[in-house]
Formats: C-alpha cells, sequence, structure tokens
C-alpha cells in the first residue's frame, strides 16, 4: 500500500497561504507584487520544497519556534525569503520579504509568529 506524500508526483507537503481573518492573503499579495521572474523563482522553490519536505540547507532554514524559511536567491543578486510554519500536513506561508541585512529583521519574525498564532494584521 502507498502512502499519501511518499508516491512520486504528490505532494509531500502542499502550501497554503495564510489568510487573514478579513480575508487577506499578505504572501500572495507581496509575490503578485514582484516582477515575473522572481516569482517565477520563489514559486519554484516553494514547489521543491512541497514534493522534496524535509529538506534542509541551502534551500530551507529552521529559525527556531517551529518557523522556517524558504531561500530564494533572485536577480541582481537580491534574496527573497518565505516565512512558514506546518500545521496538519500543511506549509503555511505567513511572510514573504526581501532581506536586506545578513539578519532576519525582529519584525519579520514577529509578523510571521503573530500570523502563526492566528492574529491578523
Amino acid at each position: 500500500m502507498v502512502q499519501y506524500g511518499l508516491t512520486p508526483g504528490y505532494k509531500r507537503l502542499p502550501a497554503y497561504f495564510y489568510r487573514s481573518d478579513h480575508g487577506r492573503e499578505p504572501v500572495r499579495e507581496w509575490l503578485k507584487s514582484l516582477e515575473l521572474d522572481d516569482r517565477k523563482q520563489i514559486g519554484e522553490d516553494i514547489k521543491d520544497v512541497e514534493f522534496s519536505w524535509p529538506i534542509g540547507m541551502p534551500l530551507v532554514r529552521s529559525l527556531g519556534r517551529d518557523l522556517w524559511e524558504v531561500r530564494s536567491d533572485l536577480s541582481q543578486g537580491r534574496i527573497a525569503r518565505v516565512i512558514f510554519c506546518v500545521e496538519a500536513e500543511r506549509m503555511v506561508l505567513l511572510h514573504g520579504f526581501i532581506k536586506k541585512t545578513r539578519k532576519t529583521p525582529a519584525h519579520d519574525l514577529d509578523l510571521a509568529l503573530k500570523r502563526k498564532r492566528g492574529g491578523s494584521r
């Protein structure tokens, strides 16, 4: 018998957008604001996580507190991060941003944690 998620071609950890109490999907909105090539790269990286979970560096890194980040290298030397958590065998995309500093800014982590706990912005 084949278990769901372990069969080639099936997502092991399907991605879902966090949705606020007001129906907003901030990561989807952020992605739509990016250039097409950047959206494609981030989408490919998320897809790789969906089909290969669990996966580690260099694509995914633990941030602690049950948060993870998808690490995407974009054009012109830019770096994007999508912070997610795993709930009910789903990858919940909580927050996305273009990284400008070496360390993940505290406000980005705090926002992802707030969304993880169910708070809306």
